[in-house]
């Protein structure tokens, strides 16, 4: 077997733990990682494929170190807003989803994110879900009213760090229905929601109906990692209310805490100021990007900088992007390179993607063609 160059080094060199989010996270025998997969109902943009390149570059990186990873990508193919862009497109709604799912792995393909080991769709695990809303039932963690299953949110609320006025606008923004008559609290959310006619709807103790969303992510990934987890992925917008509850979900069910060790929550991309969104119209999309430039420099614009922080998108960093990508395949085209530690340091530090592109090009050799091999810019 041939094993990859960062791989033999990082296996006889002393022991690295990856640092997210100011937290050290060594790993002992395989990582556990779940990435929030996309609703499948629309083409995917730039704001979507920095949180999936992201993610491929954890996971390069963890298995750069020798580690092996596991990683969970759902596909939330069981969720109001697909339903609803289904309905427009005067489509059945699972067909709509598998046409939107086709082009978003292709897509990816496309920017080298590689495929994860279990992509678990929510219509598989509508059955987990029911179970997930009896156990809580069952230990006095949910309450039932109309059909529906309702998790309390204020303890949620608590620790998410946001006023309540914050949280209640999010959570409308996020389809948490805040409005919704049945609730104790309007910062409860639906583990299970009755369906009313004419909706999808699948059997439940408590009559027809169908997952809340936070619910079905946390559990796909019980039910595929177990009750704890290693790393959490997924947009920085998922912080409140969609990863807040999933984890709390999680918690409260198993009673095993944390739920993750690391959160890689991505930056939001912007374009003059504003989220990138469907609803705002100010899209730019993947496949237009990949139709005039080489899949390398859309990956390096996404990754050159740090995963944390927001920013505004313009034509102008694909130049920059393309120019420093030439730059580090003219290094790795000189000899001999021999800073593939220091490469590594700051990659396991917050994954400071900036800061080894600048040590890989400087050093170049076989420093460069690693770092180039170990963040899919090949």
């Amino acid at each position: 077997m041939v094993v990859p160059p960062m791989r033999r080094i990082a296996s006889s060199s002393p022991p690295r733990a990856l640092r997210l989010g100011g937290r050290a996270l060594p790993i002992v025998g395989r990582a556990r990682a779940y990435v929030c997969g996309i609703t499948p109902y629309a083409v995917t943009h730039l704001g979507h494929a920095a949180t999936y390149v992201w993610a491929d570059v954890a996971v390069r990186v963890l298995r750069g170190l020798g580690t092996e990873v596991e990683l969970v990508r759902n596909v939330t193919d069981v969720d109001d807003v697909l339903f609803d862009a289904a309905r427009r497109a005067g489509e059945e709604y699972q067909q709509f989803a598998a046409i939107q799912q086709f082009h978003f792995d292709r897509d990816m393909a496309a920017l080298g994110v590689r495929r994860p080991t279990h992509d678990p769709r929510a219509h598989t695990h509508v059955g987990e879900v029911a179970e997930l809303a009896a156990a809580l039932l069952a230990s006095d963690q949910a309450y039932e009213r109309a059909g529906s299953v309702y998790f309390p949110g204020a303890p949620v609320l608590a620790g998410a760090g946001l006023d309540r006025p914050e949280a209640l606008r999010l959570a409308m923004e996020y389809g948490d229905r805040p409005d919704d008559p049945a609730k104790e609290d309007p910062l409860d959310v639906a583990v299970w929601r009755a369906s009313g006619s004419g909706e999808p709807a699948w059997p439940s103790p408590w009559g027809p109906g169908r997952p809340g969303w936070h619910a079905e992510c946390t559990a796909m990934a019980l039910c595929m990692l177990g009750p704890a987890i290693d790393l959490l992925g997924g947009g920085t917008d998922l912080r409140f209310p969609h990863h807040a509850f999933q984890v709390a979900l999680a918690e409260a069910v198993t009673g095993v805490r944390p739920f993750a060790r690391a959160r890689l929550q991505v930056g939001t991309v912007r374009v003059d100021g504003q989220k990138m969104a469907k609803s705002s119209g100010n899209l730019v999309l993947v496949g237009d990007l990949l139709a005039t430039r080489p899949a390398a420099v859309v990956r390096m614009l996404l990754i050159d900088r740090p995963w944390q922080q927001p920013w505004d998108y313009h034509e102008d960093l694909l130049e920059a992007a393309a120019r420093r990508l030439e730059a580090l395949y003219a290094a790795a085209g000189r000899a001999p390179g021999a800073a593939i530690p220091a490469v590594l340091d700051a990659l396991c530090d917050e994954l400071d993607v900036p800061r080894a592109i600048d040590i890989a090009t400087t050093d170049g050799g076989a420093t460069a063609r690693a770092l180039l091999t170990l963040l899919g810019l090949q």
